[in-house]
């Protein structure tokens, strides 16, 4: 059993719902766990924000965030789920920022940061990672696997 497979049973077996934020990852992880059977189940939604505009506009992430800490940023990611979390109702809130590549990096934001954040309930946790630049396909598919991962370990 693959691991999206895992989550989706794990999901189902503990009746939760999991809705997505995703912005570097493109959708890859709300695809990757609708990519299973039954996934209509526990999947909620999945938003794609990839830009400013549709962070703040869908997400309700406020200007100041965005201008004082960047869309790539812990204080982003934390907004992105808290509010997805609001819109959604789901049990489990996922949310994804970063820099994928192979231009936009900085260096304070090199490519392969990536912020992540998870909503369970009141406890909300924010990983940072940085998967160096390996290309932006492995940045994104290296995200995937240590938010399911995470979620696993959630839950």
């Amino acid at each position: 059993m693959s691991i999206n497979e895992k989550v989706v049973s794990l999901l189902k077996k503990k009746k939760l719902k999991i809705s997505c934020a995703e912005s570097c990852t493109g959708g890859l992880l709300s695809s990757s766990i609708t990519s299973v059977d039954g996934s209509s189940k526990v999947f909620s939604m999945g938003l794609v924000t990839y830009s400013n505009q549709a962070k703040n506009s869908i997400l309700n992430v406020p200007k100041i965030i965005l201008k004082k800490y960047g869309a790539v940023s812990k204080e982003c990611c934390l907004s992105m789920v808290n509010n997805l979390n609001k819109i959604s109702k789901s049990n489990i809130c996922i949310s994804i920022t970063g820099v994928a590549g192979p231009s936009g990096g900085a260096k304070n934001k090199p490519i392969g940061l990536v912020y992540v954040g998870l909503k369970r309930k009141n406890k909300v946790i924010v990983k940072k990672f940085n998967f160096k630049n390996m290309g932006r396909l492995y940045i994104q598919k290296k995200t995937v696997l240590n938010v399911l991962n995470l979620i696993l370990k959630t839950i």
